[in-house]
């Protein structure tokens, strides 16, 4: 069998564009997130903690994909933003009760107003009604897909 094209690009693979353009998106996003601090990582930390007050590390970790150890060091660092805060003492075995302050607040607003500016500039060009068509998609593809976590989105 033979990859010969005949001197054409080859056929364009859905998971590569996807790969290709998420890497992009990825980079532009951390890059304007390090201005405050952040990384998708905290933002998404901060999405979690907004939602379900109250959660553990290891309960983090398990919805982010990452070990207890290092979702630990996600909260440390955004405890040191005074982004979050912890309402139980320290200790081995204490379920660490995380909780988004007011500044975790501002913090996640600013992270998803740097998302929706990211989203005009890569997708702005493109018609509304086919935006919402490539976004039902992505979401089918995320429900239907490979593994059953949901995307994070801060």
């Amino acid at each position: 069998m033979s990859d010969d094209t005949g001197g054409r690009p080859p056929e364009p693979h859905a998971a590569f564009l996807v790969m290709a353009l998420g890497r992009r998106i990825r980079e532009a996003t951390e890059k304007r997130l390090r201005a405050r601090d952040l990384s998708m990582r905290h933002l998404a930390a901060l999405g979690h903690l907004s939602r379900d007050p109250g959660c553990s590390y290891s309960e983090l970790a398990r919805r982010a994909g990452v070990t207890a150890q290092s979702m630990q060091a996600t909260l440390v660092q955004l405890e040191k933003l005074q982004a979050v805060e912890r309402r139980t003492p320290a200790g081995r075995g204490r379920r660490a009760r995380l909780h988004v302050t007011v500044i975790g607040e501002e913090l996640a607003a600013w992270g998803r107003s740097v998302l929706a500016d990211l989203d005009d500039e890569f997708f702005g060009h493109v018609p509304e009604e086919l935006r919402s068509t490539v976004t039902g998609v992505l979401l089918g593809v995320f429900a239907g897909g490979v593994d059953d976590r949901v995307p994070e989105t801060g």
